[in-house]
């Protein structure tokens, strides 16, 4: 397939006024194009419009105005294939607590027209570690089980996209690296995962490419490692035989922080100034090093700055 996977274009969605409440305006234009089996990260504060981008998806919120389509469909032309194409894991624990695992799935594979034969349920509970509670009540399940059902739910018709909403909030690091196995293998067999998350952490790691939205407005898509590249900036850190006994003359450009402990950390613009510059600086003030280490920034730190300067 040529196309991408998800092709928005000038979406908006303004929710009406309520009371003394004025008019929102969550997504304002948003352009977004996600590659065909890569692993999206869509990224963005509290009330930045990602919720409603991912109800939109899944039919769930009505658009003001833009094209969305999934999988080559466009939602406004045919709806129930755009809609069959894609899969969501909600962040909401909403499941009926009557129903048992099984139940869970044979239901919703129904409600997507998936025939019996066609069916692959008890393949799915082994798959998110489910087989054992397959006729208990979902209602019994832990926090952690009913959220490996709802990824269990968003397989059924085996969705060309994923969309994962805050998967592993609140979750122990077991189910945490159960969800990534799974999401792992699932991409090498294909699938196009879209992956909301606080953690940064899981998204650098995780994601080939990643778009941070505030404000209702995509303020940057490019892929990870670009991403993290844009930050202009490296640490190093010194821990001197003996503490500086006086003022210490820097380069231009160069800050030094005094740390717990007495280590010293020396930030500068890599693209003016050099490691071997700062050392050669330490020398010339007599500073002997007994380790030396550097921190890279990494994708909070582009986070945060491109937020903070959208604020």
């Amino acid at each position: 397939m040529q196309q991408p996977a998800i092709e928005i274009s000038g979406l908006r969605k303004i929710y009406g006024a309520q009371g003394n409440a004025p008019a929102k305006e969550a997504l304002k234009g948003v352009d977004l194009t996600i590659p065909v089996g890569s692993i999206f990260g869509l990224l963005g504060p509290n009330g930045a419009g990602k919720s409603t981008l991912i109800n939109i998806l899944a039919g769930l919120v009505l658009k003001t105005s833009g094209t969305v389509k999934i999988w080559g469909f466009d939602q406004d032309v045919n709806p129930r294939q755009s809609r069959a194409s894609i899969g969501v894991m909600p962040q909401e624990l909403n499941l009926d607590p009557f129903f048992t695992p099984r139940e869970a799935l044979e239901v919703q594979a129904g409600l997507y027209g998936v025939p019996k034969s066609a069916r692959r349920s008890d393949e799915i509970l082994e798959m998110i570690g489910l087989a054992d509670k397959a006729d208990a009540y979902a209602r019994s399940l832990s926090g952690g089980m009913r959220r490996r059902l709802l990824l269990g739910k968003a397989l059924v018709h085996r969705p060309h996209v994923l969309v994962l909403d805050e998967p592993t909030a609140g979750v122990d690091i077991e189910l945490r690296q159960m969800l990534w196995a799974n999401v792992r293998r699932l991409n090498e067999q294909g699938m196009t995962i879209i992956l909301t998350t606080h953690y940064l952490e899981e998204a650098e790691e995780m994601c080939d490419e990643i778009a941070i939205i505030n404000h209702g407005e995509k303020i940057a898509q490019e892929k990870t490692r670009d991403l993290v590249g844009r930050m202009d900036r490296k640490t190093l850190v010194i821990q001197p035989e003996t503490p500086p006994q006086g003022p210490v003359s820097l380069p231009e450009g160069v800050s030094m922080d005094v740390r717990p402990g007495g280590a010293l950390a020396f930030s500068y613009r890599t693209s003016q100034t050099s490691a071997d510059t700062v050392l050669g600086a330490l020398r010339s003030n007599g500073i002997a090093i007994r380790d030396v280490r550097t921190e890279e920034p990494d994708l909070e730190d582009v986070f945060l700055a491109m937020t903070k300067s959208t604020t």
